[in-house]
């Protein structure tokens, strides 16, 4: 089966050491050898700045990080290509795999819509306009104040909705949620799970996921353990309560995986890395038709990526 993956912070793993080498570096949870053992046909690179880099640079590492992705990642890898719509993925040979560049938190653009434009020119198809906290666009899950998004922010969607990029909200609070649901064409959740089964600010309420239903979009399930189980450690019996939870709410065609492998310290059991992506699907096939299955792997985000 295929598998479409919604979000990896491998180039913020490179970009901290660049003598890793994506080929197959064994510090990496995603590298070139692991996607084609565990036939992935697309995955998302998120471009994230850590929160260390000095504002007045945030711009230039994200752009050092676009450069990562095309010199380190594909440059070196024939068999990976650029997508930047869905159309590209129907292009793509057997043996091909689609890499997606997305920016995980607008606080690398500053209030500066040159910046974000210049970003998607280079490739950017889905942007989160938070990580944690604020920034000039909204407001992230564990800024106390909780605001919605700024009236840059409004802009900064309007150039999303202009350029057919992908809008995530994971990360957002809850009221920049809401705004991105009003003003959004293309909104979706690239890596949370489910608040009500584990209390975390990262996760999604139910009517967040209906939310996201509603609209015809998709959410990743994600593999951090703190979001799955509220604990370090998780089993892939977490992800399927999670992922069941999600069907329950009606949204079996609306779900799909944002692993976040090289992104967290916690690790699932069994799913260490995207070599264990088997161990996954073993454990769908036993509860899901291989068609649900299939959709939750591959064809859920597939379906809503711009086009």
């Amino acid at each position: 089966m295929k598998i479409f993956d919604a979000h990896c912070d491998v180039l913020y793993k490179i970009f901290m050491d660049r003598k890793v080498d994506f080929k197959n570096s064994g510090s990496l949870q995603v590298n070139l050898e692991g996607l084609q053992a565990s036939r992935f046909k697309v995955q998302c690179f998120a471009i994230y700045v850590p929160e260390s880099v000095h504002p007045e640079m945030k711009f230039n590492a994200a752009l050092y990080m676009a450069d990562l992705f095309y010199d380190k990642v594909l440059k070196p890898s024939p068999q990976l290509k650029l997508i930047r719509s869905s159309r590209d993925i129907d292009l793509l040979q057997d043996d091909e795999i689609g890499a997606v560049l997305t920016l995980e938190g607008c606080d690398a653009v500053g209030c500066d819509l040159l910046k974000l434009k210049t970003l998607l020119r280079l490739g950017v198809s889905s942007v989160g306009l938070t990580w944690n906290y604020a920034n000039c666009a909204a407001d992230g899950v564990l800024e106390e104040r909780g605001a919605g998004l700024s009236s840059f922010g409004k802009q900064v969607v309007y150039e999303l909705n202009a350029s057919k990029a992908w809008c995530d909200v994971s990360h957002l609070s809850e009221r920049g949620f809401w705004d991105v649901m009003e003003w959004a064409d293309y909104p979706f959740a690239s890596h949370s799970n489910c608040y009500s089964l584990c209390p975390n600010p990262r996760n999604l309420s139910n009517e967040q996921i209906e939310a996201l239903i509603d609209r015809d979009s998709v959410m990743g399930i994600t593999f951090v353990t703190e979001f799955l189980s509220g604990k370090q450690s998780a089993t892939i019996t977490d992800i399927l309560r999670h992922l069941e939870h999600v069907c329950s709410l009606g949204g079996e065609n609306h779900v799909g995986f944002g692993s976040d492998f090289d992104g967290t310290d916690g690790r699932v059991t069994g799913l260490e890395d995207a070599r264990k992506y088997d161990s996954l699907i073993n454990e769908l096939t036993k509860y899901y038709s291989d068609i649900q299955a299939e959709n939750f792997l591959f064809r859920n985000f597939y379906s809503r990526f711009p086009r």
